[in-house]
């Protein structure tokens, strides 16, 4: 199966009232499995001679964005937020604490690689805008910051 059909397969799949579908053609398998709950972007993948399962991107709920009125640190990318190195393990940083440049102040995973998210400037954390495990977006508010 190439590409194209792959993607015709993946619309009409997505089209149709099907919430399950599972192709074996010689060393080829997809799988495909629909969420019952809201509608979600599908994540294809794709992989020769093993069954791979396409599940739905959890949705990131952005509601209740806080409004910033000073500076804030971004998220850099998109993935899941972690204020500690590990679940046992105090927080990179915490409310009230001053931060050197260059400083690691929280871990963002995505696709299963852990990414330093370091202060790009000295700065005093005034309040951390998200919760430990939370789904981020690019460009979301992480920390509201003063500058030093």
């Amino acid at each position: 199966m190439d590409m194209k059909q792959i993607k015709s397969l993946l619309s009409d799949f997505d089209a149709s009232s099907l919430s399950k579908l599972k192709i074996t053609q010689e060393a080829f398998s997809i799988e495909l499995e629909k969420s019952t709950g809201a509608v979600m972007a599908p994540i294809a993948a794709v992989q020769a001679a093993a069954p791979v399962a396409v599940s739905a991107a959890p949705s990131i709920v952005a509601s209740e964005t806080p409004v910033l009125t000073g500076d804030a640190i971004l998220s850099p990318m998109v993935g899941t937020f972690y204020s500690a190195p590990s679940p046992d393990s105090a927080p990179f940083v915490k409310v009230g604490e001053r931060v050197k440049k260059g400083q690691v102040i929280a871990v963002l995973e995505a696709m299963k690689i852990m990414n330093e998210l370091e202060a790009e400037f000295d700065c005093k954390i005034l309040s951390v805008l998200i919760s430990d495990g939370d789904a981020v977006e690019y460009d979301m508010p992480l920390f509201a910051v003063e500058k030093l």
